[in-house]
Parts: structure tokens; C-alpha cells; sequence
């Protein structure tokens, strides 16, 4: 650490700051002269390794999904390694403290019980549905995403945006899903008690779609954990870090980042480390 301190510095001579610091001028430069080891070279190529799948991964993954990228590349690496250099050169994911979203205190009357437990658990594709809407900010104003996402896979099934948290928002996310997926007769749609879910018009769309549907109990954001996990992962690797300037620019960037990441890149630990694309892949296989 002295030698590469000394090597920094430009201001004084080499002897006066090896005398300072009580190292010899002949190991300063026996240590500057001498060529990296195979480790170090090694530790080299697996840092720019490291650094390629942090910015094609958006920032987004840990040591752990680093590491298993990694090995899925092919790379023989440890964890405990991989951990250690990203301390080492400050490779950090992006990630703001969690926080609750709040609720307005005005709650319609529970249509549908709650049809959902803990743990949550999906027995294969189209069994539970989960929806929900969330809110981005933009210079030009909120930008309000309505999901609808599959718990087997937690892959986004259905998605709309608007200027307004509208009823019409959360109808074309569920419009979106059905052209896509193939529900069955007891497939469970789960969403919380707010008035886009509750209301009349979109109860129909659920029975004409024979989806039985489920609602979180009042005031219990944990009966939809699922949703709130990815609307988290949402803000967490874009939205906190991003300052969008028109709703238009927002759309682009979400949209990418459904479409193009999380559905179809993204590691979850849960799907044993796979995109949920990949998983229902290997689902269909099986």
C-alpha cells in the first residue's frame, strides 16, 4: 500500500517520500519494476468480466447473480472472490432503502376474499394471476403502470400506461394478458381493494374471462408480495436513478426494461436463477 501511494505522487522525490514513510528507494523500485503475477493478470480478466455483466445487467445484480452468470459463462470462479473484487473496485448495485407505498385512506368494500397465503406459490403457468398499479415520476407529470404478472414464472403478462390511474389503465394491463396467455376456469386473479379492481366494469372483464378473483386485505400491502417485490425491483434498477424528462421517455425506458430485461435477462433466485422466459421454457420442456 505505501509502495502504491509513493507511485501516485508527483510533488516530492521518490527518496524523501520512501524516508517519510520508512521504505527503502530500492524496494519502492523493485516493487514498481516488477511484473504482475499470473494472479494478479488472472484477477484482471475476471474484473473486466465482472464489469461487462454489471453494466449488461443494468446494475442490477448482487456478488451472488454476478457470480452465477459467471459460472453459467462458463467461468470457474468462487463467490468469495467475486465479492471481493467488486468491493475492491467499488462495483455496487443500484439500490435505495425500501419503502411502503401509501394508500389513500378511502377503501371501497372488499368485493372477493383473500384467496392467497403464505408462502406464495404457484403451481405451474396461469394458476394465479397478481395485478397491481404503481406510480413514476416524470418533469411532465405521474406516469401511472398497471402489471399484471404471473406468480409461477413472475413474468409480466400484461402492462398499460397512462397519464391517470384510470380504470381503463388496469383493463387494458388484464386485455394485454388474456390475449397472450390461456387462463383456466379456476385460475385465481389476486390484486388489492383499490377502486380500478373493485369496480363493476372490470369485475366483468374478470367473469367473462372465467378468473376467480382474490383481494388483499385492507391495509396489508404483504397479501400482494409478489407484486410489490417486482414493482421494488422496478424502482430499484431504473426509476430511482433515472430522471425522466417527458411521460414518453418513461414509457420507452419501462417498456425496455420489461420486455428486453426483466422478462427475458434477469436472474431471479426464486426461478433457480433463471429469466422467467427461460423458466417457462424449461418448464415446457419438462
Amino acid at each position: 500500500m505505501k509502495y502504491a501511494w509513493i507511485n501516485t505522487q508527483t510533488d516530492y522525490p521518490v527518496h524523501r517520500l520512501c524516508r517519510v514513510l520508512e521504505v527503502s528507494p530500492s524496494g519502492f523500485y523493485a516493487w514498481r519494476n516488477r511484473r504482475p503475477s499470473a494472479r494478479a493478470l488472472d484477477n484482471a480478466r475476471l474484473l473486466r468480466n465482472i464489469e461487462q455483466l454489471h453494466v449488461q445487467n443494468r446494475e442490477a445484480y448482487g456478488s451472488d447473480r454476478i457470480w452465477r452468470a459467471l459460472r453459467q459463462a462458463g467461468e470457474g470462479c468462487g463467490l468469495h472472490r467475486v465479492q471481493r473484487l467488486r468491493s475492491e473496485h467499488a462495483i455496487r448495485t443500484k439500490r435505495r432503502h425500501r419503502y411502503l407505498r401509501t394508500r389513500s385512506p378511502y377503501q371501497r368494500e372488499q368485493v372477493a376474499p383473500n384467496r392467497l397465503a403464505w408462502p406464495f406459490h404457484s403451481p405451474s403457468c396461469d394458476r394465479i394471476w397478481v395485478a397491481d398499479i404503481t406510480y413514476l415520476p416524470t418533469q411532465q407529470g405521474w406516469l401511472y403502470l398497471a402489471i399484471v404478472l404471473d406468480m409461477y414464472s413472475r413474468r409480466v403478462i400484461g402492462w398499460a400506461m397512462a397519464d391517470r390511474p384510470h380504470q381503463e389503465l388496469a383493463s387494458a394491463a388484464l386485455a394485454m394478458a388474456l390475449s397472450h396467455r390461456k387462463p383456466t376456469s379456476d385460475t385465481i386473479h389476486h390484486s388489492d381493494q383499490g377502486v380500478q379492481y373493485t369496480c363493476k366494469a372490470y369485475q366483468q372483464q374478470l367473469a367473462q374471462a372465467g378468473l376467480m378473483a382474490s383481494m388483499s386485505r385492507k391495509a396489508t400491502p404483504y397479501d400482494n408480495a409478489v407484486m410489490e417485490s417486482f414493482f421494488s425491483s422496478l424502482k430499484q434498477e431504473l426509476t430511482h436513478h433515472e430522471r425522466f424528462k417527458t411521460r414518453d421517455e418513461a414509457r420507452s425506458k419501462v417498456f425496455d426494461y420489461i420486455e428486453v430485461f426483466y422478462n427475458r435477462q434477469r436472474m431471479h433466485s426464486c426461478l433457480g436463477y433463471h429469466s422467467p422466459v427461460t423458466f417457462e421454457s424449461l418448464d415446457y420442456v419438462a
